[in-house]
């Protein structure tokens, strides 16, 4: 409407009923130095909006109906020196930081832009407010990978440089061991170690050696070691099972520089059995051996090693009472009972973490609400029951400084939880898609963050841990 005035200088559309300004509006208007769109009622101007008025030096959008304004709205407006936007409802949020920022380096006079929200924000100056580095980003997990295996386990580990994890597929007797592909920026077949009824895999990285432990229902438990020569993996060592009738989960970890792992037994006759590493090459007995038997007839899910104020403890859950906490003695060099955590039963999984030195756990409950608990110098004590019927694993995970917890479940979506460091406490922050979750893990590599989960009826899944600033 405008293409037969280029030499315009003065246009004033004050009082209309406009309520949109799109894109391009006053094209054909490039002397253009004095745009008053006062009284109107404007809700909406477009990005583009302003388009092409370089000459413009004066413009007042004053008392209009406008919350936000789009991203670099004056971006072609190199000759402003007088703006005038009073009279607005200009929320004083992420969607309007750009304009923060916008105000604080302008050289233009700008009048006074008062907040009209949120409530906390009403009637301070918009230019005033501070800029918080971190505030606007969020984050968000976008689906990156499906791979056709259902495990009841996955376990990430790296060797020279690059990346492998290790699923427990007994539908396919095996354990199938993947790698990280740089190139096309996903996981690939590597490995599959095949066995019979395979319910685990852990890898355990000790001096030159790359092992995956690999736990069965049926035909024993076998150690398997990485062979660089044949680029496979290859039976190490048969584990003495003898107290073992149906191992659940497998913990690693070292105690003074001497490496053990724990194979839960979730049968009503079976012994939890710690191992330990004994590496005398001399006399050819290198690999784990049973060192002691835990917590008899007890049914044990899971566990889990933890430090307690310079101990080391190691902590059994069960599905028949309630989970105990053994303490390390350094004279007799094993494990002694030490206490009960109290008002917490049928717990199927127990995962340890910590926010900001403090030590917490969370406790999978399959019946009733899971559980997180903090420890107190003397005890663990619950700070936030979850509701989580069906739920399997209820696994804490960080990146940078975002705690999560994911509770997965067998019949909702996994949960996604994020830790909130005003309240001290989880909450609900997202759902994602996995059927069936039996495990959680972060894998970090070329700067990108992911999320691996296996699944023990479905595919199991990647998905990417994304950085979202909310104000653009």
């Amino acid at each position: 409407m405008f293409s037969l005035m280029p030499s315009l200088q003065l246009l004033l559309l004050n009082s209309n009923s406009l309520t949109t300004i799109k894109d391009d509006a006053f094209y054909g208007l490039p002397h253009l130095e004095y745009l008053f769109i006062e009284g109107n009622k404007i809700e909406t101007i477009t990005k583009n909006a302003l388009r092409g008025l370089r000459d413009v030096t004066h413009l007042s959008l004053a008392n209009n109906n406008m919350r936000a304004l789009p991203r670099d709205l004056f971006h072609d407006l190199d000759s402003l020196l007088e703006l005038d936007l009073r009279g607005n409802i200009f929320q004083c949020d992420c969607e309007n930081k750009w304009l923060m920022m916008w105000l604080k380096n302008t050289n233009a006079t700008v009048s006074d832009v008062n907040c009209a929200g949120p409530i906390e924000m009403k009637g301070k100056r918009l230019n005033d407010l501070p800029i918080l580095p971190d505030e606007c980003i969020s984050t968000d997990f976008v689906r990156h990978q499906s791979i056709p295996t259902q495990a009841l386990s996955a376990d990430i580990f790296s060797h020279k440089e690059d990346i492998y994890v290790a699923m427990a597929d007994p539908n396919y007797n095996s354990c199938v061991v993947m790698e990280w592909d740089h190139i096309e920026m996903n996981f690939r077949p590597f490995d599959n170690i095949t066995g019979k009824s395979v319910v685990g895999c852990k890898s355990v990285l000790i001096d030159n050696h790359v092992l995956v432990i690999v736990t069965q229902l049926f035909g024993g438990s076998h150690i398997y070691k990485f062979d660089d020569q044949q680029n496979k993996f290859t039976k190490f060592q048969t584990i003495e099972v003898f107290n073992i009738s149906k191992p659940n989960d497998i913990e690693v970890f070292q105690i003074a520089g001497e490496w053990y792992f724990i194979i839960v037994d979730s049968s009503k006759a079976g012994l939890s059995t710690l191992y330990k590493w004994n590496d005398q090459t001399d006399r050819n007995e290198t690999g784990f051996y049973s060192y002691q038997f835990l917590h008899e007839w007890f049914r044990d899910t899971d566990a889990e090693f933890v430090e307690l104020d310079g101990k080391s403890h190691l902590i059994l859950a069960s599905r028949s009472q309630a989970p105990v906490i053994y303490l390390w003695n350094k004279s007799s060099q094993k494990f002694q009972l030490h206490s009960e955590i109290l008002n917490v039963d049928d717990v199927v999984a127990v995962k340890a973490f910590r926010v900001d030195e403090e030590l917490f756990l969370a406790m999978t409950c399959y019946i009733g609400d899971s559980k997180v608990l903090k420890w107190t110098s003397k005890q663990f004590t619950e700070v936030q029951a979850l509701p989580s019927r069906g739920a399997m694993v209820l696994q804490p995970f960080s990146f940078k400084d975002r705690h999560y917890l994911a509770l997965g479940s067998d019949y909702s979506f996994t949960q996604i939880y994020l830790w909130d460091e005003e309240i001290k406490m989880f909450s609900k922050f997202k759902d994602i898609y996995v059927q069936s979750p039996r495990s959680f893990n972060v894998v970090s590599t070329d700067r990108r963050n992911f999320l691996f989960s296996s699944s023990f009826k479905g595919k199991t899944m990647v998905f990417e841990h994304v950085i979202i600033d909310i104000s653009l």
